[in-house]
C-alpha cells in the first residue's frame, strides 16, 4: 500500500486492567485533533473499551515514536510506559488485527459480541469528529461487514460463557435475592473484569478491594463498583454474603480461621467463588457450616463445556480471516489507484464537454434529441477508451505496484488534490 494503515495498541493482552487505564483517552475530540495534528496521522479512529485503548491510523510514514509521543502528552504518561505496553502493527498485520477484533476472536470472551457495537461506534464518532477519511471508512465498514458474517456463518458467537460470568450465573443460583445482598470483589485482574462487567450488566452493586486503593479506585473508575480498604476487608469478612476472589498471593488470602470468625458475626451464610490460580482461599473454609465455596477448577470445568464448541470453531474462523484480509489488502491497495482514475476521467470528461459544445455551434444544431444523441456518443467514446487502461491501473495498485500508479499520474498529468 502506498498509504499506510497503522495500529497502535495498548490491551488486556499485556497490560492488567489497573495499568491499562492510565491509558485512557478523556476528551475524544481533543485526542483527534492532536493525533492528527502531531503524529503525522492524515485520518484516524480511536477503540476504547474497558480492555483495550486502540488507534488505527492512515499515513503515508509510519512512525509509532509519533505516536507514542502524541498520546502521552494526551493522556500526561510518561513516553517510558509505552515501551512494555504498546504494540503497534501496519498494513496487512493492521486490517488482520481489526478482522479479528470484528469476529470476536481478539476478545477477553471468545466471540463476544459487544466488540462490534463498540467498534460501529468508533467509526461513527470519528466520521462526526472528521478524523477518519476515504480509507479508515473503507476499512472499518468492510471489516465490519466481514466480521458480522463471520459470526452468523461460523457460530462463534453462540452458545459462550466465561469465568467470570458463570461465577455470577453461580452466585444467582445459590443465593436467594441477590440484589439485596453484599458483594465484594477481591482483585483487579482479568477475572476481575469479567466479573466486574457481569456484575454490571445484571445490574448488581459491589465492593471491589485490592493491595493498594489507587489500584481499586482505577478499576472502579472503568469497570463500577465501590472500592474499599484491603485492610478493612481482612478484618470484616462478616460483612459480606458472597466473595469472588480473583488475586494472585503466595499464600492464602481468605483463611479458615478468619472465616470461622466472621461466620460467628452473622445471621445467615456465606459464598466464596476462590477464582485465583493459585487458589487463595483454603479449602478447609468448605468444612465451615454455613459456608458455600467453590473453587477455580469446579467453574472451569463447566465454562469449559461451553466454551468447546466455540474452541472448535476458532481454526475455521482463523482460515476464513486469512481469506477475508487478501481481499480486504486488495481493496484497500486499489483506493490508492482511485484518485488518479477519477482525475482522468474528470479531465478527459472536461475535455470532451468542450469539444461537443464546439461541435454543436459548428453545426448549428438545436435539435434535442439529436444533441442527446451525439452527447451519448461521445461519452460512449470517452468510457471506451478511458476504461480498459483505468482498470489495469486499478488491478496493479491491488497488487501493490505504486510505481504504476505515479507513472499514470505522470503520462495524464494528474495533480494530487485534497477531496
Amino acid at each position: 500500500m502506498n498509504q499506510k494503515i497503522i495500529n497502535a495498541r495498548v490491551t488486556f493482552r499485556n497490560s492488567p486492567i489497573h495499568i491499562l487505564e492510565r491509558f485512557t483517552i478523556r476528551d475524544m475530540d481533543n485526542a483527534y485533533e492532536q493525533f492528527k495534528r502531531h503524529s503525522g496521522l492524515e485520518e484516524c479512529v480511536i477503540i476504547q473499551t474497558c480492555n483495550r485503548i486502540e488507534l488505527f491510523g492512515k499515513s503515508m510514514e509510519c512512525n509509532p515514536d509519533k505516536i507514542k509521543r502524541t498520546w502521552a502528552s494526551i493522556t500526561g504518561m510518561n513516553e517510558e510506559a509505552f515501551k512494555e505496553n504498546m504494540k503497534s502493527v501496519e498494513n496487512r498485520d493492521a486490517l488482520h488485527h481489526l478482522l479479528k477484533l470484528t469476529s470476536g476472536l481478539d476478545s477477553m470472551v471468545l466471540g463476544e459480541e459487544q466488540i462490534l457495537g463498540q467498534i460501529k461506534s468508533s467509526i461513527t464518532s470519528a466520521r462526526n469528529a472528521g478524523a477518519s477519511g476515504k480509507h479508515l471508512n473503507t476499512l472499518f465498514d468492510k471489516a465490519i461487514r466481514i466480521g458480522t458474517r463471520i459470526r452468523n456463518t461460523s457460530g462463534i458467537s453462540r452458545g459462550g460463557i466465561s469465568v467470570g460470568s458463570m461465577a455470577v450465573k453461580l452466585a444467582e443460583e445459590n443465593i436467594d435475592e441477590l440484589k439485596t445482598k453484599k458483594v465484594l470483589l477481591i482483585g483487579t485482574g482479568e477475572v476481575s473484569t469479567l466479573v466486574a462487567k457481569s456484575l454490571n450488566r445484571r445490574g448488581y452493586d459491589f465492593a471491589v478491594t485490592s493491595r493498594t486503593v489507587n489500584r481499586s479506585k482505577a478499576f472502579c473508575e472503568t469497570m463500577g463498583g465501590t472500592p474499599v480498604k484491603f485492610e478493612n476487608v481482612l478484618t470484616g469478612f462478616e460483612n459480606f454474603d458472597v466473595l469472588f476472589v480473583a488475586t494472585t498471593a503466595p499464600y492464602f488470602l481468605v483463611t479458615f480461621e478468619r472465616i470461622t470468625s466472621a461466620i460467628k458475626e452473622r445471621k445467615s451464610g456465606m459464598m466464596i467463588l476462590d477464582l485465583s490460580n493459585p487458589r487463595t482461599v483454603d479449602e478447609k473454609v468448605a468444612t465451615i457450616r454455613g459456608i458455600k465455596l467453590m473453587n477455580l477448577d469446579q467453574i472451569a470445568e463447566m465454562v469449559e463445556k461451553n466454551m468447546n464448541a466455540r474452541i472448535n470453531k476458532v481454526k475455521a474462523v482463523e482460515n476464513i480471516i486469512n481469506e477475508e484480509v487478501n481481499i480486504l489488502e486488495a481493496s484497500m491497495k486499489r483506493l490508492d489507484a482511485e484518485p488518479v482514475v477519477k482525475g482522468v476521467f474528470k479531465s478527459i470528461d472536461m475535455l470532451r464537454e468542450r469539444e461537443l459544445q464546439k461541435a454543436l455551434q459548428m453545426l448549428d444544431e438545436t435539435d434535442e434529441k439529436k444533441i442527446k444523441i451525439i452527447k451519448d456518443l461521445t461519452k460512449a467514446i470517452m468510457e471506451s477508451i478511458v476504461s480498459t487502461p483505468m482498470n489495469n491501473l486499478r488491478k496493479a495498485s491491488e497488487q501493490g505496484k505504486p510505481d504504476v500508479v505515479e507513472i499514470a499520474g505522470k503520462l495524464f498529468d494528474y495533480k494530487d488534490k485534497p477531496d
